[in-house]
């Protein structure tokens, strides 16, 4: 997917009144925000707006308040953050529609910013629309965000999957809707690496369920050279080989899927991995009894890990890569004794990228699983996508990008 679509840096901003979409979707406890990552990402963006000479007002959501308004979805916290990191005052609106938010909006001098209240504490942000009553409804929703501004500029790459108000539908009200520079570089990095890769391409596919990642798998084994099996997923797969997988995680529903795409694989001659040997344990805990066993896994044991055999099996694909696509962690690495799976594959990876490689992070457990390994400077990309570049991936158009302004 090319980016063909106008970014910031193609509109006159200079005393304009800017309605940006940001991602500060961020982890929230007792009013402190526990990872301000997303925050910093918009940085870059927002401090190019308000250099330009423009008023800024930012839309987000945050957690899933499902239409109703809950102080522990508030944004205000990240209002205060953002505040910090700028140095300057930052406003705050109470709601993201209505009189007094557009009245901020509009009194806002250039340079100033207004945070508004979660999108989603309103039912039209990002409710199914199933009947023409509910489009009216969100497009009616969208209409009211549009009068915060004059220019639309989205940037919230983490949110272009989804065909909500602030997101997409907001572009058919505000005629200048562009990319921010977040979004023009996940797309950008993404898009090249399913597009045009350098080979050999890899790509490294973890996390819990097959379910999750079926379309990116099919998607995958059209372009790759080769492809990486860890996870809780990875034993869906080694029992539809016929192997014993005891209490580990396994969709018993989805085996005659997992044969076909091991027979798709097959028929690309794409170099298909599964894990050659496990971590396993008596229980799901850090304190559990934990041993390594190749193939089959003990009736009451759970496999937690790809184990050590695997580990250099991936390692040794990883290291001959040009191109890389990760998305999901290859064992539970939130715990110590089920990390080393992981953490060598992130090693792995940011010695290929250290080598000339590019590398792609996606996903929010991948993600942390980098940051934990303290590898992140060494990766070429961290999407900020959990969601969306699983979509990217899958070849599929997201309308939050779809919606914008071509070139």
């Amino acid at each position: 997917m090319s980016f063909n679509k106008k970014s910031v840096r193609d509109v006159e901003l200079k005393g304009k009144r800017v309605v940006m979409r940001v991602d500060f979707n961020v982890p929230v406890k007792e009013g402190k925000i526990k990872d301000d990552t997303r925050i910093k990402a918009a940085l870059p963006t927002i401090k190019y707006v308000l250099d330009k000479g423009a008023s800024l007002v930012l839309l987000s959501h945050l957690g899933r308040p499902d239409g109703e308004v809950k102080s522990e979805f508030s944004l205000k916290p990240t209002a205060v953050r953002l505040g910090e990191l700028l140095g300057k005052e930052v406003k705050f609106a109470s709601d993201c529609i209505g009189d007094q938010a557009v009245s901020m909006a509009k009194s806002l001098k250039p340079g100033e910013v207004l945070v508004c209240e979660n999108t989603r504490f309103h039912k039209a942000e990002d409710m199914k629309a199933k009947t023409d009553e509910d489009k009216k409804t969100m497009n009616d929703f969208a209409k009211e965000l549009a009068k915060l501004g004059e220019i639309f500029v989205n940037d919230a790459f983490g949110s272009a999957h989804r065909a909500h108000g602030s997101t997409a539908l907001i572009c058919k009200y505000i005629p200048v809707s562009v990319a921010g520079f977040l979004m023009e570089k996940e797309i950008q990095y993404l898009g090249q690496a399913i597009d045009n890769p350098v080979r050999p391409f890899i790509a490294i596919i973890g996390g819990a369920k097959v379910s999750d990642k079926l379309a990116v798998l099919k998607a995958l084994i059209e372009k790759c050279d080769s492809l990486l099996v860890g996870g809780g997923m990875a034993y869906t797969f080694l029992k539809a080989q016929g192997h014993e997988v005891g209490k580990s995680l396994c969709e018993l529903e989805l085996i005659d899927t997992a044969k076909e795409i091991m027979a798709l694989a097959k028929q690309k001659k794409m170099n298909f991995m599964l894990p050659v040997d496990n971590v396993i344990a008596d229980k799901f805990d850090n304190a559990a009894q934990i041993k390594t066993v190749e193939n089959d896994v003990p009736a009451d044991w759970m496999a937690l890990d790809i184990g050590p055999k695997t580990v250099a099996e991936y390692v040794a694909v990883v290291a001959k890569a040009k191109t890389i696509v990760w998305n999901g962690p290859m064992g539970c690495f939130e715990m110590p004794n089920f990390a080393q799976g992981t953490l060598g594959i992130c090693k792995a990876v940011a010695d290929a990228t250290q080598k000339g490689a590019v590398s792609v992070i996606g996903g929010g457990d991948s993600v942390a699983a980098v940051n934990q390994s303290k590898l992140a400077d060494k990766m070429t990309h961290i999407s900020t996508g959990g969601g969306a570049s699983l979509e990217l991936l899958e070849g599929r158009k997201l309308p939050g990008v779809v919606a914008l302004n071509d070139k």
